[in-house]
């Protein structure tokens, strides 16, 4: 199904059929992705005496699980600033719009000294003078191993901070990525990549210009058969009164019709 859209003076051709999940879904066996130094999921049916909240049990004309997760550490999750402040703020509230024109950039982090990093080069190079509003990094290699990694202990690649700065300073307002976070997983708390991106100087007050509405969202997987260019990007939440939400990016394929 084709659709056409008008954004910012550019008529866009979207083929709707051809949905491109980016999330990874969340289990309560082994092979869920962990980060943070946390267990698996649980995923369990609700027990009332010798009533259970499974069909197949035979006791329940319903299954009635509860579920038992962490955004951050379980899989693609979508974050707001509200991740590194000291007042509170809900990825519910600052996430408002669902739909952004994005790059999908894949790159090879570089070795400097004990760590793979993302620097401000490799971005300018994938972006190639484009200003989307979503920029969605693939790292490589791009293996499926990334869909049950347990990267706790790992050390592993993340975003310079000038990278992110760049992010920000090219009006990027959501950053996607294939990383348990932007940041480097021992760095004393300092979260350089995430302040820089959402602008924040101190976390108690904020600055003026502090980025409200943009989000980092982050352990996404890209297939190897989405090339790199230009999508359009659905940020999908659920609605959580949290810093953070799991979330559904999907890419869709899009064509740039003539100006008007």
């Amino acid at each position: 199904m084709l659709a056409t859209i008008q954004h910012k003076n550019q008529a866009i051709e979207v083929d709707l059929s051809k949905p491109i999940d980016i999330s990874i879904p969340l289990t309560n066996t082994d092979e869920n992705p962990i980060a943070w130094y946390i267990e698996k999921p649980v995923i369990e049916p609700v027990i009332f005496g010798d009533w259970i909240g499974k069909v197949s049990e035979g006791r329940s004309s319903t299954n009635f699980n509860n579920i038992f997760f962490n955004p951050h550490g379980h899989g693609t999750h979508t974050e707001c600033l509200g991740h590194i402040t000291r007042e509170f703020y809900s990825i519910n509230q600052s996430l408002k719009q669902f739909f952004f024109l994005a790059e999908l950039v894949s790159i090879q982090p570089e070795l400097q000294g004990e760590d793979l990093v993302i620097t401000k080069s490799q971005i300018e190079k994938g972006l190639n003078g484009k200003n989307p509003e979503a920029i969605v990094i693939r790292t490589l290699p791009n293996r499926n191993a990334k869909l049950s990694k347990k990267y706790s202990n790992t050390n592993p690649p993340y975003l310079k901070e000038d990278a992110a700065l760049f992010i920000r300073e090219s009006g990027i307002q959501h950053l996607l990525i294939d990383l348990p976070s932007v940041d480097k997983e021992y760095d004393e708390g300092k979260l350089l990549a995430h302040k820089a991106f959402w602008n924040v100087n101190d976390v108690t007050v904020l600055n003026a210009d502090a980025r409200l509405e943009s989000t980092i969202t982050e352990m996404i997987f890209v297939p190897n058969e989405a090339e790199d260019g230009s999508y359009l990007l659905n940020l999908q939440i659920a609605s959580f009164e949290n810093d953070a939400s799991p979330s559904k990016p999907v890419l869709y394929n899009l064509r740039f019709l003539n100006a008007k």
